[in-house]
């Protein structure tokens, strides 16, 4: 009788928590959508929220911070137990953690630090990013003139990249192997900002350019296109995120590096703790949780995933993780590296 008991008590609780987890439901705000990585990021994160019992809810803010204020407003207005932030701007974005924390709804600051203890910070090592764009880089032109491509100026990683880059060339800029003569941010992140800054600063140095380290496929995208249009692509270009088009320049040998951050990776990680946060797991309490301190002083609960940089000679990893396919991968290569040849 007592373990008929205690099997009914345990099975109540199943029923209970399955029942919880099904009426959680998991807000998304989105900075934009229009990066193809973002979908890729989303894809894994209704997965996991799904897997999880819990309803996928989301808005997208279309590069506006006042809008992604306004759209976390509508989301907590639909009964949210938990919220992810793509943050459009780290600090017009503080206001929504504080709607939320008064609210008791716990949040997490995806990919984009949102300096607030109050929220869990998901996201890769993007110091660590930012050294392996410089190395490959480097490697590949270890002395001339270098362009720096930054990211948004609002987002906290275009600064993580830069001191990531900044940390691998400076020992190359001391001996006065390279020169760094033009630094631009790109706005928004968006390739025609970063196409413009290219051709401006090309056209201040003469094209007397010999590599460029830019912070994302989306503006190596730009800076190659602006160094096409002057007959100079084929010199070292960074990016990171893998996009598609990005690892295709790279077989084709207009793009140096991209570096892999795996945003199926990414997207499950924040489904899960989604979950685990609304049901409520206390933030240090996470899996690979760890206290980490930002370069301003905040003290945050973080984690953070490993990236993979893809150059030519290992382009193979992500034909095989099936992150893209041999044909997308090689289309228009000719003799180029494996899988291409």
């Amino acid at each position: 009788m007592r373990n008929l008991f205690i099997a009914a008590a345990a099975l109540t609780t199943a029923f209970t928590t399955t029942a919880l987890a099904q009426d959680l439901t998991v807000g998304v705000s989105w900075s934009n959508f229009q990066e193809e990585r973002w979908k890729t990021d989303e894809a894994a994160m209704v997965a996991a929220l799904e897997a999880g019992g819990a309803k996928y809810v989301s808005a997208d803010a279309q590069s506006s911070s006042s809008k992604q204020l306004s759209d976390v407003e509508a989301l907590m207005a639909q009964g949210v137990d938990a919220l992810i932030v793509l943050a459009q701007d780290t600090e017009a974005v503080i206001p929504a953690v504080q709607m939320a924390a008064d609210e008791g709804i716990p949040v997490i600051a995806y990919d984009r630090l949102i300096e607030d203890p109050r929220a869990f910070y998901l996201t890769f090592d993007n110091v660590e990013v930012g050294r392996m764009q410089a190395r490959a880089v480097l490697e590949a032109a270890p002395k001339g003139n270098y362009v720096m491509i930054k990211g948004s100026p609002t987002d906290p990683n275009a600064d993580f990249l830069r001191g990531g880059q900044q940390e691998v060339l400076q020992a190359a800029i001391d001996a006065g192997d390279i020169t760094i003569v033009g630094e631009a941010y790109t706005d928004g992140w968006l390739p025609a900002n970063a196409q413009r800054n290219m051709e401006q600063i090309l056209t201040a140095q003469d094209n007397k350019v010999d590599a460029v380290v830019a912070s994302n496929d989306g503006t190596a995208g730009g800076a190659v296109a602006a160094l096409t249009a002057q007959g100079m692509d084929g010199i070292p270009v960074s990016g990171q995120d893998g996009d598609h088009a990005a690892l295709n320049r790279v077989a084709k040998g207009t793009q140096t590096v991209s570096v892999w951050k795996d945003a199926r990776d990414l997207g499950k990680a924040a489904g899960e703790i989604a979950v685990a946060l609304a049901g409520g797991t206390a933030m240090a309490d996470i899996d690979g949780a760890m206290e980490w301190t930002s370069p301003a002083g905040t003290t945050m609960t973080a984690k953070f995933l490993e990236p993979v940089p893809v150059t030519k000679d290992n382009l193979t990893a992500v034909t095989d993780a099936g992150w893209i396919s041999v044909e997308a991968l090689c289309q228009g290569v000719e003799s180029g590296p494996a899988p291409c040849n």
